[in-house]
């Protein structure tokens, strides 16, 4: 047995000989990086700075602009270097790291979903009770548990990780997968695999009960409803929604790359997938939000142009 202190950085083979053209890649990507950063940031500034937005859909909303920097700055510094490197090897404890990171962005994503769910579900459902339901406090207490939960969850996936005994350290990956990983090692992997099925259970489940009881009871009040609560409904639900298909088809995306054989699969399609989770959602809740929430849109406008509100 091939003891894994012997290999202590990872190679990842997934990377091809880009010669010259290695430095497009690297302005595309950092432009990518740049647009995200100032686009989430300018919402969270926003919202930060102008008490009129100091309502939950906002602060919650908060909470996921800043869960996008945080998964892109997991993702865009790994990227950027390991274009302009010639050998593409990562640390050992720099791909565990970004495994962890990658994994409770994830989490935390859903889990902000599911609670930007129930409050529309209060809003729209039980506007009376609205503000009586949804305190600062209580407000303040899912954001935390958001939080919390998605980073104990994986922390104990991760401990079981590091403990295995690995018998290579080459991943067919752009940026470090856990499931990849796992599949190195020579030691037994019954508990990880267990506990892994059962932390995905937890990562998908428990988000997905409140976002399935919250748009039940919406439709049905849409339903029943007059055509202003619908278009309440529509205008308010459709930056949500869109959100969280988009989020959903990227973690399938992701899914699909890491568990079933892709090699049929054109490479450079692979490539663009296994970006897709790591990326789009962090460029696509900034637009949708911003296009979608007119209140937000004209304030990020005034914010831009220095004007007083």
């Amino acid at each position: 047995m091939v003891n894994s202190s012997q290999f202590p950085y990872f190679v990842l083979a997934a990377y091809l000989d880009m010669g010259y053209l290695k430095y497009f890649y690297f302005v595309v990507v950092l432009l990518l990086y740049i647009v995200i950063v100032v686009s989430n940031a300018l919402l969270i500034v926003t919202i930060c700075m102008k008490s009129s937005l100091h309502e939950p859909m906002y602060v919650f909303l908060c909470s996921l602009l800043v869960n996008e920097l945080y998964g892109s700055a997991g993702l865009f510094p790994f990227l950027l270097l390991q274009i302009t490197s010639d050998t593409h090897t990562v640390s050992r404890s720099m791909c565990f790291l970004q495994i962890y990171c990658l994994h409770t962005y994830a989490s935390v994503e859903f889990c902000n979903l599911a609670v930007m769910s129930y409050d529309r579900y209060l809003a729209i459902c039980c506007p009376l009770h609205y503000k009586a339901r949804l305190t600062s406090n209580k407000v303040a207490l899912l954001i935390a548990l958001t939080w919390l939960y998605s980073f104990l969850k994986f922390l104990i996936t991760l401990c079981l990780n590091l403990s295995l005994t690995l018998c290579g350290n080459v991943i067919d990956v752009l940026y470090c997968q856990n499931y990849h990983v796992v599949k190195l090692a020579c030691s037994d992997t019954t508990v990880n695999n267990i506990y892994g099925l059962f932390g995905t259970f937890l990562t998908i489940l428990v988000p997905l009960i409140p976002i399935l009881f919250s748009y039940s009871k919406i439709l049905r009040v849409c339903l029943v409803g007059s055509k202003e609560t619908r278009q309440k409904a529509v205008s308010t639900c459709t930056p949500h929604l869109a959100s969280l298909i988009n989020f959903s088809f990227g973690c399938c995306f992701e899914i699909f790359q890491s568990r079933f054989n892709m090699s049929s699969v054109p490479r450079i399609l692979r490539i663009v997938l296994s970006l897709y989770f790591g990326i789009i959602q962090s460029l696509f809740n900034p637009i949708i939000y911003g296009l979608r929430l007119s209140k937000i849109r004209q304030m990020c406008k005034d914010q831009i142009f220095c004007k007083k509100l």
